[in-house]
């Protein structure tokens, strides 16, 4: 089958490798001709493991290319849009201009029959009104949901946990029938479905909530434990061994109970605030009020981690040398998009620490946005003469590999502040390290 996908950032790059390496002829356009030209040369923009093997594998066959002209989505039989939503500027409503412009450019080279599969993340009603520019032209829109996790993307798509597709009524059905327009969005998953992944045919509003609903929940899961960790620390419970005993209910779970920096990134702080603008916009704003808490005690969990290395260094922050183990908002990525980890790292710099930041993947991104920090690609280096070790991203080199021992033996006082809870405080306190960790005694 041949595809076009029609925004090629994390989203489009992916899912256009990840269908090509399943065998369809893919096109993916984008406006950034920079962009453009890494990608033709099978060298991915971002980081993202297993993706430069996919780019290289399709571009070399010849299933997979990119352009910056939108007339090369004539003659694929569907079409992804998989453009940015951001945040609005000034404002927690999703900017929906990328969106909008994708299917202006893209309706002249629409035929009878394609369909148009909405990806991006969209405020419930987007769809409908996109429908009603595509019908006329005799194509299908269907809004076919991702859910991504950043760091394992490649598998995500290739072999999800379900795929969900909404479809509109039958005034939007362009040229084909619905259960015509269904095969052929399970042909496109032809390897999902043969493994019986669950594929969830429902309405535009439903699909569209699927997305921000799921995200969330998650948030929610995220903020709740870290809620309980701020009543840990005045209790001095400890929130790891909480969260361990409650996660054993079935109906709770141990996934993302991590007390700790909370979340960040590209997804879920803007979908939870363009849900709750969304919410008000529907007149139902005490539906999703809880949100606006969920989002509060995400940020203040920063301002605890800040308040903690400040505690460590005895109030005294002016010129300490503080090590900063990460900047990407999670491992496995180069991500800096709404970070805890920069912004703990920035908000000490501004205090008059000297910080130190060290990444696997993220320093140059980093670079740019915060270029008053110090960066540092050598971990022992970052370390050396350290005041405070402070671990805010939870990078296999920094919470498996990097032992108390080791790393005593470079820095000049031996405390740690374990924003992730990562680390084992028994062995760091008994190599002689000063240990704070985030609800825990």
């Amino acid at each position: 089958m041949r595809l076009s996908v029609i925004g090629c950032g994390y989203l489009g790059a992916v899912h256009a490798a990840a269908m090509a390496s399943i065998g369809h002829d893919v096109v993916g356009i984008d406006v950034d001709e920079a962009k453009v030209t890494a990608l033709r040369s099978g060298s991915a923009p971002f980081f993202e493991p297993g993706l430069p093997e996919l780019l290289s594998e399709g571009v070399a066959s010849g299933r997979l290319s990119f352009t910056t002209d939108m007339a090369a989505a004539s003659g694929s039989s569907v079409h992804f849009l998989a453009v940015g939503t951001p945040q609005t500027a000034g404002a927690h409503a999703a900017d929906l201009t990328y969106v909008n412009s994708a299917v202006e450019q893209l309706l002249p080279h629409l035929r009878p029959g394609d369909i148009v599969a909405g990806k991006s993340t969209v405020p419930v009603g987007t769809a409908a009104r996109l429908a009603e520019l595509i019908e006329p032209t005799g194509a299908t829109l269907v809004w076919n949901p991702e859910f991504l996790r950043e760091g394992w993307a490649v598998e995500d798509t290739i072999d999800p946990d379900r795929l969900v597709v909404g479809t509109g009524d039958a005034s939007s059905r362009g040229a084909r029938s619905t259960t015509d327009v269904i095969q052929t969005m399970k042909d496109v998953y032809h390897t999902a479905v043969a493994k019986d992944t669950p594929f969830i045919v429902t309405d535009y509003a439903t699909a569209e909530l699927v997305k921000v609903a799921a995200n969330a929940f998650l948030a929610t899961k995220i903020s709740f434990i870290n809620a309980m960790a701020e009543i840990a620390e005045a209790t001095g419970a400890d929130v790891t061994q909480l969260a361990d005993a409650i996660g054993y209910d079935g109906r709770i779970g141990r996934r993302f109970l991590g007390a700790g920096l909370g979340f960040g990134g590209g997804c879920l702080p803007k979908d939870i605030r363009a849900f709750t603008a969304r919410a008000e916009e529907l007149g139902r704003a005490e539906s999703v009020a809880f949100l606006r808490e969920i989002d509060a005690i995400n940020l203040r969990r920063r301002d605890r981690a800040v308040d903690l290395v400040v505690n460590a260094l005895d109030g005294v922050v002016f010129q300490k040398k503080v090590a900063v183990l990460g900047a990407a908002f999670k491992p496995h990525s180069d991500d800096i998009r709404d970070s805890p980890a920069l912004d703990v790292a920035a908000r000490l710099k501004g205090l008059g620490a000297d910080v130190v930041v060290t990444d696997p993947q993220a320093l140059e991104n980093a670079a740019r946005v915060h270029p008053q920090l110090t960066y540092e690609p050598s971990l022992d280096e970052t370390l050396r003469d350290a005041d405070v070790v402070v671990l805010v991203t939870e990078w296999d080199e920094y919470r498996r590999q990097l032992t108390p021992e080791h790393a005593g033996s470079l820095v000049a006082q031996r405390v740690v502040v374990d924003g992730r809870n990562s680390y084992d405080p028994v062995a760091w306190r008994a190599a002689g390290w000063t240990y704070y960790g985030m609800g825990r005694p």
